[in-house]
């Protein structure tokens, strides 16, 4: 709804006042939009930089029709009101514009979301779950029709869910899914039957919260109909953080030994966490987020063991949208000493995770326009299902069998940007400017030879010799 919000006031130049002044609409937050990319070094060796959409061609988020499901039949402009994200000022002026939007109605499985939101489901559909799933199926050929869109990319930024069970004859198979559904089988969740009906649809499905939604069967039936998939969690205030100082910390050969995260926040969101079985589902996604890092120094971690990490949420209405988190980190330094780093983030939830659903849906389309030309295939290679390019987004990476999961949000970062440079033809990112260090001229070719004294073989290492890959085409 954020999202929708600020693409109005963008589009239809709205501005509004402040106590600190007159505000215009922007987009802030997001890589794609507000984020740049160094493009090379000019004729005197300074690095120049570009807008991140200006690299390839992308799509524009003004261009992007909004539609979409809610248990509860609030329209969008009074949902605004109760979510006091916006100044009053603006949303006075946005009114207008967002009264006659009102969700199409939603799945509502009471068991696998907090009790607490039993008030709000007052828009449901009815029948079997393959009737819901054939409900959502029609909704998306219906909003593809009426819009006249060329393609449809579904998000669930819905409430966190339980953990369903994973197991033989329920969904370790495409199969096994589809059967479920068809029987009702409880313990088929609600974003696992939006995940069935986007996939069956030829739509790329992107999971916003921690739960399971990718149980095997959705995984394999995103391979056999060639759909993408992406999650899972949006990843936007102290678990970006977090992954950005422990990957420091491991890095300079310091031990994270403890941390500790605290989190109270007031709006709906806090609301259904405070449910234990929905808050694990948030535990495990915030939990796992150094794990990489962490297995990449066996220096500092020889017995395998792990940092001690706690995550606590509380549910606080009086601070509705506007998050807490605080973090304790407690590492060991040299000759076992102990350092401790406190820190305090006050986090505009809504603010930060809509950016990031910009980008999610902005990458998640180039994607479908991307392949990959290998030297002897007379084909180009499509990205394989599971998107995992898009992890810089999202708290716990889900990624192709056998791949590793990077969590360290720099490298992630650098993967979607050198992607980019690789679709018109450049090189990845190299920080080294060598040339700089040997006095070398901007312009002059190198060629780095390793003194054969100093390695243990006695032939040198050439930079002539590399590999060679072509650039992707779109």
């Amino acid at each position: 709804k954020q999202w929708y919000q600020r693409r109005v006031a963008i589009t239809a130049g709205i501005c509004w006042n402040t106590k600190t002044g007159l505000k215009k609409p922007n987009y802030f937050g997001s890589i794609t939009q507000a984020g740049t990319v160094q493009l090379g070094l000019d004729a005197n060796g300074r690095e120049v930089y570009v807008p991140f959409n200006e690299l390839v061609p992308m799509v524009n988020p003004n261009d992007i029709e909004i539609d979409g499901w809610d248990i509860s039949s609030m329209n969008l402009a009074d949902a605004m009101e109760r979510a006091c994200v916006l100044d009053y000022s603006l949303q006075k002026q946005l009114r207008g514009y967002m009264e006659k939007m009102v969700p199409r109605p939603s799945i509502y499985c009471p068991d696998f979301i907090a009790a607490n939101q039993g008030e709000r489901a007052d828009n449901v559909l009815s029948g079997t779950k393959q009737n819901m799933m054939e409900q959502i199926r029609n909704d998306i050929r219906d909003f593809k029709e009426k819009k006249n869109l060329d393609k449809v990319i579904v998000l669930w930024t819905a409430n966190t869910e339980r953990f369903c069970d994973v197991k033989e004859g329920l969904n370790m198979s495409a199969e096994e899914l589809l059967n479920s559904i068809q029987n009702n089988e409880e313990e088929v969740s609600p974003s696992t039957i939006f995940a069935v009906a986007s996939i069956l649809e030829g739509c790329t499905y992107i999971n916003g919260s921690p739960q399971n939604t990718f149980v095997p069967g959705v995984v394999q039936l995103a391979e056999m109909e060639g759909v993408y998939i992406a999650g899972d969690d949006f990843k936007s205030g102290q678990t970006k953080y977090k992954s950005v100082l422990v990957d420091f910390l491991v890095g300079a050969g310091i031990k994270p030994t403890s941390i500790v995260s605290y989190n109270h926040l007031g709006n709906n969101d806090g609301k259904n966490l405070s449910a234990p079985k929905q808050f694990r589902s948030k535990e495990i996604s915030k939990s796992n987020v150094v794990d990489d890092m962490v297995e990449s120094n066996k220096i500092l971690y020889s017995d395998g063991k792990k940092p001690d990490h706690c995550v606590v949420i509380k549910y606080v209405p009086y601070v509705q949208d506007s998050k807490r988190a605080m973090d304790e980190y407690i590492s060991e330094i040299f000759m076992h000493g102990t350092n401790t780093i406190v820190c305090h983030n006050t986090c505009e939830d809504s603010l930060l995770a809509s950016p990031l659903i910009i980008d999610l849906v902005i990458l998640a389309e180039l994607c479908e326009r991307i392949t990959v030309k290998l030297d002897g295939e007379p084909e180009g290679r499509r990205f394989t299902s599971i998107l995992s390019l898009l992890s810089y987004l999202l708290k716990a990476p889900l990624v192709p069998e056998g791949s590793p999961v990077v969590n360290a949000l720099f490298r992630q970062r650098a993967c979607i940007e050198n992607m980019l440079r690789a679709c018109i033809g450049l090189p990845p990112v190299n920080h080294m400017l060598l040339e700089h260090k040997i006095g070398a001229p901007v312009q002059q070719g190198l060629s780095m030879t390793t003194q054969p004294q100093l390695l243990k073989k006695s032939n040198p290492v050439s930079s002539a010799h590399r590999t060679h890959a072509k650039s992707p085409s779109q």
